[in-house]
């Protein structure tokens, strides 16, 4: 496999963080890019004592400007990147007549801003190098989900967007896909069972009974097949969503 310089956005932990160091075991240097960047560099210092290389940036992948700079940034300091993983997201579950616009914004401008400022600010450099990757999560969720409809609305647009990319960048050696989790156990779902007020061990039982496999998802899983799609052996798969939900749907 030829060493890449890769960004992940949303690193810091769980899926994110899975990814990071799945994809620095592959091979590649890697950005591990979040809000906070002194919890970035867990992931990132968790990746050099491996053996590999990264480093930890801080930026709000919604805010243009920070958007742009982070790019540049990991270009001048890991190399032109030319994989990017568009991880980084949040949640604010409601159902429709409790939901804010500011919750409603909040997620969108995460989850879709976030991935069209990045991907918008690495693709140059994809262009250049006429190869890149690049692998946008969306979820299950993207199928209506309800208490979600914020979230619903960001990953479906994710798997637009995705189709988009793929169609305008095909050309010059780029592809775009989406890898949709179902139930993934982390920091996340825990927070989400602390609101609705059912332990967590409950939490994950339930879910794994609705999953056909009888288990609920690890970050690991996500990350196995966001590194399929970085690699270069997918390069004539683009445009596609994959569903890792242990079943049709889970």
């Amino acid at each position: 496999m030829t060493a890449r310089t890769a960004v992940v956005t949303g690193a810091a932990r769980g899926i994110g963080a899975a990814t990071a160091r799945r994809l620095a075991a592959d091979g590649h240097a890697v950005a591990v890019l979040d809000l906070a960047e002194d919890q970035a560099e867990h992931t990132a210092k968790a990746i050099r004592e491996a053996g590999g290389k990264a480093i930890a940036v801080g930026a709000d992948v919604a805010d243009e400007a920070a958007a742009t700079a982070a790019v540049e940034r990991v270009a001048a300091e890991l190399g032109a990147p030319q994989i990017l993983v568009n991880n980084a997201g949040i949640l604010r579950d409601n159902l429709l007549f409790k939901m804010t616009a500011g919750d409603w914004d909040a997620v969108m401008s995460v989850h879709l801003r976030g991935a069209f400022l990045m991907s918008r600010a690495v693709q140059s450099h994809m262009v250049e190098a006429k190869w890149g990757r690049i692998v946008n999560l969306s979820s299950t969720s993207a199928l209506g989900n309800r208490g979600q409809a914020n979230y619903a609305a960001a990953k479906a647009g994710m798997q637009g967007l995705t189709k988009t990319l793929a169609i305008e960048l095909g050309r010059f050696g780029i592809t775009a896909n989406a890898v949709a989790p179902g139930f993934i156990q982390t920091e996340m779902t825990k927070a989400t069972a602390e609101r609705i007020g059912v332990p967590f061990e409950d939490f994950l039982a339930h879910a794994a009974k609705e999953a056909p496999v009888g288990r609920v998802g690890q970050p690991e899983d996500i990350a196995a097949a966001v590194a399929y799609f970085a690699s270069e052996e997918a390069g004539f798969v683009s445009g596609q969503v994959l569903y890792v939900a242990g079943g049709p749907r889970a």
